[in-house]
């Protein structure tokens, strides 16, 4: 007796199709599974003996084989539990027609026959009708996640029974249906705005300017300044998600298991803060089973690194890849993986070990050699990579006891998404999408200077030592301060504002 059931894997943020095939022959008691099966998936077998017999049915006592094509694939994840347990029951007759052939499956199963969430639905229920799906079976709890994708119907079962009664027409159950302007409108909402905060309005102002322009930044302060939560406002004043950009942000939230079960779709900008213990692996991604890490978390929004230094060295000089090619690419001796990476990074750190170099209330401990460690932590290609260095002073008494508000996120995020509409239209017909990505060509024939800009930048270079991609960055910086300021043009004052924001640039000795 053979029967053949559709699911799905994944490899990176996609999914491709697997046929569980199930044979049933005589011969002494056995279950085995084949097809590069991996330790969750071996453990199918014990799992799938005891929801069958706690549901009602009888497990066949006879040699059992399951096959997961293609075999030349891992296989990994608990997922493949109900489509085994299906093909079990129709090889055997207890599923009466041949209706499964027309469904896709993904689930797991506990001991007593209920189909518990999977990581991975929405990669799934967007690929399945290219699979020949005619309709997938999801656990309840991820039937909403699957209904986001609007592909195929997508019923949500809660217990094996139900889904064996569904399929031999004894029970009917109703598609679930997610309206996704509505859900994408209510979970568009932020917990945070910018006027809650007093005093810093330089720091604000950069802030506007990073996310004009998809600009990375780094904010160098003492404890207390206001640094953290000066970063956890900035997604709120980006430019409000895409469906098309929250439907990739959601799936790599989903294959990692980081969507909450009540919300289908990730509507606002990620806003991402590892803490500095964090392992190589767990910030770009990795492991034995290779998964996303931090930046492919951040994707479409903010990765906020607090106490840059004290993160590893090896970890940082990581980020270099994702941050110039907006990805990242694991590489196992069996298969490749890419992962979107394209964020913001937001990073803070303190002016030495102490904290208060500079400071005029609190006295600094450090001595200058101590200073220079601290600081040469950071590698100059990592801090080229970084747009914009602000200094963050302590808010003064008068600016926290101020009773008026300050400028609010909707107002700011008004002339950003201005911006971001001025680089759109420059941009059209390109990958581009903001002056941070543009290209040396584009650089060159968007961002160039008059006689007067030409002195300054030759001045400052000589100055600073700029290193050739310092110079293109503020460049950028420059193009989209215009773009503020709506100016086709880039002015010596621009120039001037973007140069202001290199406040770690000196020159080498």
């Amino acid at each position: 007796m053979l029967a053949k059931v559709l699911s799905g894997a994944l490899i990176g943020i996609d999914a491709y199709p697997v046929e569980v095939e199930v044979d049933i022959a005589q011969g002494l008691p056995q279950f085995a599974t084949v097809g590069l099966a991996e330790g969750a998936v071996k453990e199918s077998k014990d799992r799938v003996k005891s929801a069958i017999k706690n549901s009602g049915y009888d497990f066949p006592v006879r040699r059992i084989t399951i096959n997961l094509a293609p075999a030349d694939i891992k296989k990994d994840g608990t997922a493949f539990d109900l489509p085994m347990a299906i093909g079990i029951l129709a090889a055997t007759g207890v599923i009466k027609n041949h209706r499964p052939r027309g469904y896709a499956f993904m689930g797991e199963l506990s001991l007593d026959g209920l189909i518990k969430p999977v990581r991975g639905a929405l990669p799934v229920a967007v690929a399945a009708r290219q699979w020949g799906a005619e309709a997938l079976i999801l656990p309840a709890e991820n039937a909403r996640e699957g209904a986001i994708a609007d592909e195929l119907p997508v019923y949500g079962v809660s217990d094996l029974g139900q889904l064996v009664d569904f399929l031999n027409g004894e029970q009917s159950l109703v598609p679930c249906s997610v309206d996704r302007k509505e859900l994408f409108g209510q979970g568009a909402r932020h917990d945070f705005d910018f006027a809650e905060v007093r005093g810093q309005e330089h720091v604000k102002r950069a802030l506007e300017v990073a996310a004009s322009g998809g600009h990375n930044l780094l904010m160098v302060g003492p404890p207390g300044s206001g640094k953290t939560m000066l970063a956890r406002r900035l997604p709120t004043i980006l430019p409000t998600l895409s469906f098309a950009e929250a439907l990739v942000t959601t799936k790599i939230h989903s294959i990692v298991g980081l969507l909450p079960r009540q919300d289908a779709l990730v509507c606002t900008r990620p806003f991402r803060h590892p803490h500095h213990t964090i392992s190589d692996a767990g910030l770009i991604g990795g492991g034995t089973v290779p998964k996303p890490g931090e930046v492919s978390l951040a994707h479409h929004g903010v990765l906020f690194l607090d106490e840059l230094p004290e993160f590893k060295k090896n970890v940082l000089e990581m980020l270099r890849q994702p941050l110039e090619d907006a990805q990242v690419t694991i590489s196992r001796a069996a298969s490749t993986l890419t992962y979107p990476s394209d964020f913001m990074l937001v990073a803070a750190m303190n002016p030495c070990p102490c904290g208060y170099l500079g400071d005029a209330l609190h006295e600094c401990s450090c001595t200058p050699p101590m200073t220079r460690r601290y600081r040469n932590r950071l590698s100059g290609p990592l801090l080229d990579r970084i747009d914009l260095h602000i200094q963050v002073p302590r808010v003064r008494h008068q600016e926290l006891a101020a009773t008026i508000d300050g400028e609010s996120s909707s107002a700011i995020r008004s002339r950003v998404e201005q911006a971001r509409h001025r680089q759109q239209e420059r941009f059209a017909g390109s990958a581009t999408v903001c002056n941070a990505a543009m290209s040396p060509g584009q650089l060159r024939r968007f961002c160039a200077l008059d006689d007067s800009g030409q002195k300054l930048m030759e001045t400052v270079t000589d100055r600073l030592g700029l290193s050739a991609r310092t110079y293109t960055r503020i460049l950028k910086v420059a193009r989209t301060i215009a773009d503020l300021a709506g100016e086709e043009q880039i002015r010596q004052e621009h120039l001037a504002e973007a140069i202001q924001y290199r406040s770690l640039d000196r020159k080498s000795s």
